[in-house]
């Protein structure tokens, strides 16, 4: 294994603080340090990880990471302390079942370890003050993510960040310079880039195997819960439930439980839709196959998405556009069935992959064996696994945070298109609508106070 080695600066921590009072700087330690230079805990041997947010993704996320005997989880942190109201009736979660699940956990599997004590709190700055924690895993509603992604790369923290990457265009190339000016490792939680059977079908295509590419269908799934009635009524906030603090930058509006929790997804204050959703996914994939993915399409127009006319939620509920890319390759987007994710069609052949299965024609392409000159997409199988080497290694993961950053920005390119029900012309260069300052201003949202960049 290699060395874990952060390129920082060699000043000592004495130096640093000196130099800080000597200067008159306000100088917070934890905002500023790599927790590499004052952990005692060396992350070449275990890697300490705080997560924010532990709802239904975020407790996946945690039981991954708790696997891995290099992994040492010593903090968690939600603005709910537990309720019942996530995915399923049946799950009960929120920082406290979180914390109990790393006690139990270590307690089970590590009894004569000195690993104790899962630390637990409400506001996500408390647990990047934290000079013991090395990285952090952010698995909350999508209107967090730049906020605390950009406040975790100034502690000097690595991120595993949940797709999609951010909430807005803006927000999301805000993260990618805030990850390279502070030299942090971010993995965006787009696992299908460590899924061996979504990398050969990209590898199929980049190898020309299906002949020149032409089109790519990507599916994103139906909405999976159902809005409350036009006339939706505020309900009481529960006990223990820091309804203020998880809407954050996002509009004061009255509380119901159909806006929080799970189905933050279907509020565009919060997210996208399943156009983000799932669209971080298959879309990925598209990028990934395409060899598009650090750029995006030059044309994006709507083939007749729909959102709801009233009520709580407003994120749509019908997804269909197109995108355009410079070497003419079409990309449709579309509601649809979940066991196919993408489809790459070719002038030779097509393939398609998705959670039900890989298939393809022609059928003898499932058995290609590439050579040593024909391009190959990394090895990554975990996701988990993938994110910590990089960290120990300084290397780039599977889904580095410029690739995170695109993927998303074409899902949000298609909500905008669909919004305004138009063509748009897109300068991928540069990130801006051309000729269109009302699509323009759709490329951030503003902030309440007192939360910022």
């Amino acid at each position: 294994m290699k060395p874990f080695n952060r390129p920082v600066s060699n000043l000592t921590r004495r130096r640093i603080l000196k130099s800080a009072l000597t200067a008159g700087t306000t100088f917070l330690i934890p905002t500023l340090l790599p927790s590499s230079i004052m952990c005692s805990s060396a992350p070449s041997n275990r890697i300490v990880l705080g997560f924010i947010g532990t709802g239904n993704q975020g407790v996946n996320n945690l039981k991954g990471f708790l696997q891995f005997s290099d992994v040492h989880v010593r903090a968690v942190c939600d603005v709910n302390r537990a309720s019942y109201g996530y995915k399923t009736a049946s799950q009960y979660l929120g920082r406290e079942p979180a914390q109990q699940i790393v006690d139990e956990f270590y307690s089970k599997n590590h009894p004569n370890s000195s690993i104790r004590g899962c630390y637990a709190c409400v506001d996500y700055r408390e647990l990047l003050a934290r000079p013991d924690i090395d990285a952090v895993v952010i698995t909350v509603p999508d209107h967090w993510h730049a906020i605390m992604a950009i406040a975790a790369a100034r502690a000097g923290k690595d991120i595993y960040c949940e797709k999609p990457l951010a909430l807005t265009i803006d927000e999301g190339r805000r993260i990618v310079e805030a990850v390279r000016l502070f030299n942090v490792v971010l993995q965006t939680g787009s696992h299908e880039r460590s899924n061996q059977q979504s990398r050969f079908a990209c590898e199929l295509v980049r190898n020309g195997r299906i002949g020149r590419l032409r089109r790519m269908i990507a599916i994103v799934g139906p909405n999976n819960k159902t809005a409350p009635a036009h006339d939706w009524t505020p309900q009481p906030v529960p006990d223990g439930f820091d309804y203020d603090r998880w809407l954050g930058p996002a509009p004061y509006v009255p509380y119901h439980p159909d806006r929080c929790l799970y189905n933050f997804r279907f509020n565009l204050d919060y997210s996208g839709g399943q156009t983000t959703n799932y669209g971080a996914h298959s879309i990925d994939l598209a990028q990934w196959g395409n060899d598009t993915e650090r750029t995006g399409p030059v044309e994006v127009e709507d083939l007749g998405g729909e959102f709801p006319s009233d009520g709580l939620f407003t994120a749509p509920t019908r997804v269909h556009f197109r995108a355009l890319y410079a070497n003419g390759v079409e990309l449709i987007c579309k509601t649809g069935p979940e066991d196919v994710q993408i489809r790459f069609e070719g002038d030779r052949g097509w393939v398609q992959t998705g959670y039900r299965g890989f298939s393809c024609w022609p059928e003898n392409l499932q058995t290609v064996i590439f050579g040593p000159n024909d391009i190959r997409l990394g090895s990554s199988v975990n996701h988990y696994r993938d994110f910590i080497g990089a960290v120990k290694s300084r290397g780039t993961p599977a889904a580095p945070v410029e690739i995170g950053h695109r993927s998303a920005t074409v899902c949000h390119l298609g909500n905008i298109a669909m919004l305004l029900k138009r063509k748009l012309r897109w300068d991928p260069n540069h990130e801006r609508f051309i000729d269109n300052d009302p699509a323009n201003r759709m490329l951030s949202k503003p902030y309440r106070a007192p939360w910022h960049i």
